[in-house]
């Protein structure tokens, strides 16, 4: 018996990285991939999660108690339904126990924001089953939070806000410092043209060292140019603050996250006046920023960039925090099929395990299902 059944969707992010937590400007787009929770509501204060996705006894079921002390879990995934439980209760939400079955099409590791999705879809579902009446915002906020402390991952809000906030056949324009949003049209199909994943199976771990190093460089750079966050440094004085810069690291650092913002609004703009073939290589130069000043490529993202590239694509980058994940690439619709049969022929030429790849098509974001 359960009371009801609820579904968050992983998300493509189409240009905007690691902007989020310099309080910048991020566009992505939630995918058809989703992990589905079934929901059945409890009084005796227990949370009890079990996986379908997951093999062995680390699927679950696995049993917590609610009021459990405000630390961090052990590790593992049930880590984000209990961190959302965490930071609900923390926020002062009245909330009992549940039962709560996952089931998840969202490739874990692949930088589409599983976790994101497992977080979404356990604070809707309690929302709803409480009656705490949160806004989807407010819903990422704690989420974000959930995952920032109880796991333990310096991430920004854009993925929770992605998964609870998008809408079918849009891009997300978002405004991380004041989480203003413009739902901006994005039917890709319309114009011809089909936006392809490529999962390159490399996995990654934003709770491990290197995406925090590179989020306190940004502090860093913030803090010696005497401004709040990267989000206000003009691009037009984006050189006058790199000479103010000692540190090479953090100057390289500090023009991707300028370069990154500026380009998310060249984006938006070409989108709004329906130019959807002209964002092709901003995406590209976003991926050399990412790599060359960033840092957070990899050779298997590099390989469908540039693969993607000489095939005739209009444009790719890699999407997601990095070190691995997955790769977008804009390429006609007519050249899809060719430029997939490239990508695969490129990573069994390099001796690597064939990546996964789909098209992407811009969907709805968390709701109830039934």
């Amino acid at each position: 018996m359960n009371d009801g059944v609820w579904a968050a969707p992983g998300r493509v992010n189409l240009i905007g990285e690691h902007t989020d937590y310099n309080g910048g400007f991020v566009m992505p787009f939630a995918l058809p991939h989703t992990v589905v929770a079934t929901v059945a509501r409890r009084d005796d204060g227990v949370l009890r999660l079990h996986s379908a996705d997951i093999d062995g006894a680390a699927a679950g079921p696995v049993e917590l108690r609610i009021d459990a002390p405000a630390t961090g879990g052990g590790g593992g995934w049930t880590d984000y339904p209990a961190g959302v439980v965490w930071a609900l209760r923390e926020a002062g939400h009245r909330i009992g126990g549940a039962d709560i079955h996952y089931e998840s099409t969202v490739p874990a590791g692949a930088g589409l924001s599983s976790s994101a999705a497992l977080e979404v879809v356990t604070a809707l579902a309690l929302n709803d089953l409480y009656e705490l009446g949160l806004e989807r915002w407010r819903i990422a906020r704690l989420c974000r939070r959930a995952e920032n402390v109880y796991v333990g991952a310096p991430t920004g809000i854009m993925d929770q806000m992605a998964s609870a906030c998008c809408t079918d056949g849009h891009a997300l324009h978002l405004d991380t410092r004041d989480l203003s949003l413009r739902q901006v049209p994005f039917e890709l199909g319309a114009h011809g043209l089909e936006l392809l994943v490529v999962d390159t199976g490399v996995k990654h771990s934003h709770s491990e060292g290197e995406y925090g190093r590179r989020r306190a460089g940004c502090e860093v750079g913030a803090a010696d140019l005497g401004v709040n966050a990267l989000r206000d440094v003009p691009h037009d004085a984006l050189d006058d603050a790199l000479a103010r810069l000692d540190d090479p690291e953090v100057r390289s650092l500090v023009r991707h996250v300028v370069t990154e913002n500026h380009r998310v609004e060249r984006a938006l703009a070409h989108l709004e006046a329906g130019e959807v073939r002209a964002i092709g290589p901003v995406l590209t130069e976003g991926h050399a920023s990412l790599r060359d000043d960033f840092h957070v490529s990899c050779r298997e993202l590099d390989l469908v960039v540039d693969t993607a590239l000489a095939s005739g694509a209009l444009g790719a980058r890699m999407t997601g925090g990095g070190f691995g994940g997955s790769a977008i690439v804009l390429t006609e619709s007519s050249s899809a099929h060719l430029v997939t049969k490239s990508v695969q022929e490129a990573f069994a030429s390099a001796s690597l395990d064939a990546p996964r790849v789909f098209t992407a098509a811009p969907s709805a974001g968390a709701r109830r299902v039934s």
